[in-house]
């Protein structure tokens, strides 16, 4: 269960749909990525072909990535079989 969110905009799009705070052409994988990250109880569970899943290392060790489209990413964390910390972001 995803249980915090760092980026305002993802979490709003997550929970009314609003498109206002994320890029509208990321929205049908960010869904799709958003309900699975929603019902998985461990990082793995987000290894998907074409998300290119992978830890992160140096200050942010302990989370994890998903691409949604270019440089942007989804990043996580885990904490007790939820998702925290659910940030949007490109990383470039």
């Amino acid at each position: 269960m995803i249980r915090t969110f760092r980026h305002k905009g993802l979490d709003a799009f997550f929970n009314t749909g609003s498109k206002a705070g994320i890029q509208p052409r990321h929205a049908a994988k960010l869904a799709r990525q958003l309900i699975r990250l929603n019902v998985a109880k461990d990082a793995s569970y987000m290894n998907m072909p074409g998300w290119d899943f992978h830890p992160l290392t140096a200050k942010f060790a302990g989370h994890y990535s998903v691409s949604v489209n270019g440089n942007w990413r989804v990043t996580f964390k885990f904490d007790g079989g939820d998702a925290v910390l659910v940030d949007y972001q490109d990383y470039h």
